[in-house]
């Protein structure tokens, strides 16, 4: 009898070992967040992680952000990979759920209710219905302008586009510029078209076209065109754009030679003092009233590869990751943005507009985010040379759309 006893305890003990081993286990995490304030920032939350977790063996690989774009194909095909990995929504992750190698994680956005707390930033890791990423991390491009500039010159802040044409009219008149922009590198051309044709024609026809799905000579594309030739032929844009890069465009901005900038937020910390105390934010205004304000919001992801082998180790961190105070604490220190609405509101006055804009809206990645890179090398060149001669349009975008059969097919 004592015998049975010892035997039962035994397995009972036993099972709970196994237990234990399968409620513990491992879990790996590939990182591309090598700088060193986001790197602390990053290897802060896998600790707190790991101490809430004791029976988690966490094991965290850093590579070098750069090489990382060259390794995670590498990773992502090997027999087996980490657990969960770092990388960008949109385009940038389209082909490889296409491939199969990022794991679908609908049932953990459905367990932690981010259809409604991310719902932002839902499309741009979305496919097919289906949610294979959780975004952590973006950030607002708008309008950043000149108070003081508006203000002498009896501009406001435009509701509509025509609107927005007006007061690039009012300011050519004075020798201003509305719009300072640098075109040399090609991707400032392109934000210019993002914007216009989500105004234009919606956030979907705009992913859709990104996805190669659209030819670029179908009448919604343009009408997108000759809405950006009203901008051109309104006077807006600062002479001989093409020959500056984004950041050798800022001193007309700076010096009063121009009135504003669409851009990115990273731009307020290259001006000095004074000129970011005369600056302010808005959204870009509306085209057609009826579409939903689609916006660029460059966002970073976290995901499970599909050769993952601590699966549920890795749903397990991406939850405790996307905790918004998780998310509050590390974008503190990346100077951006939480995509998580229950996160803490910004203290910085251009990062709380940006939040309270994109938590109203729905967002695309960025033009060569969204569509192939041979897409948007050849596309982002013609775009420049469509805002050097407007009148060239069809033609431009009959090159456009040679490009995207070529490339899409169909």
């Amino acid at each position: 009898m004592k015998f049975v006893k010892l035997l039962i305890l035994s397995f009972f003990a036993l099972g709970m070992i196994i237990n234990s081993a399968f409620a513990g286990g491992k879990l790996v995490i590939a990182s591309n967040a090598s700088d060193a304030a986001p790197k602390k920032a990053f290897e802060d939350i896998v600790a707190k992680f790991q101490a809430a977790n004791p029976d988690i063996e966490v094991v965290l690989n850093t590579t070098e952000h750069e090489a990382f774009k060259t390794a995670i194909r590498t990773i992502l095909a090997a027999d087996k990979g980490p657990d969960v990995a770092t990388w960008f929504a949109g385009n940038r992750m389209a082909g490889f759920v296409a491939d199969g190698l990022f794991a679908d994680i609908s049932d953990v956005w459905a367990s932690e209710g981010w259809d409604s707390s991310m719902a932002s930033t839902m499309p741009s890791v979305s496919f097919n219905g289906k949610q294979y990423a959780v975004p952590y991390s973006y950030y607002q491009w708008g309008i950043y302008y000149r108070k003081d500039i508006y203000e002498a010159n009896g501009i406001s802040i435009p509701k509509t586009y025509d609107e927005f044409l007006d007061n690039c009219k009012k300011l050519k008149a004075k020798g201003i510029a509305s719009v300072a922009i640098g075109t040399k590198y090609l991707w400032t051309a392109a934000g210019w078209f993002d914007y216009i044709n989500m105004r234009t024609n919606g956030l979907d026809y705009h992913i859709n076209l990104m996805l190669g799905k659209t030819k670029y000579t179908d009448q919604g594309v343009v009408n997108t065109f000759k809405n950006w030739a009203r901008a051109i032929d309104a006077g807006c844009f600062m002479d001989d754009h093409q020959n500056y890069s984004w950041q050798e465009a800022q001193p007309p901005l700076i010096n009063g030679e121009a009135a504003s900038y669409l851009i990115g937020n990273f731009i307020v910390n290259n001006l000095p003092e004074e000129t970011q105390a005369q600056l302010d934010f808005y959204q870009f205004p509306p085209i057609d009233p009826s579409l939903e304000l689609g916006e660029d919001a460059p966002t970073e992801i976290i995901f499970m590869p599909a050769n993952a082998q601590n699966v549920e180790n890795g749903k397990k961190f991406m939850a405790f990751f996307a905790q918004p105070e998780n998310l509050t604490v590390m974008n503190n220190v990346l100077g951006q943005l939480s995509t998580h609405s229950g996160s803490a509101a910004p203290s910085d006055r251009f990062q709380r507009a940006g939040a309270e804009m994109l938590s109203k809206s729905k967002t695309a990645q960025f033009f060569d985010r969204d569509t192939t890179p041979e897409m948007a090398k050849a596309a982002m060149q013609l775009m420049v040379d469509f805002m050097l001669e407007p009148e060239n349009m069809m033609e431009i975008l009959e090159e456009i759309e040679e490009e995207r059969s070529r490339i899409f097919g169909g």
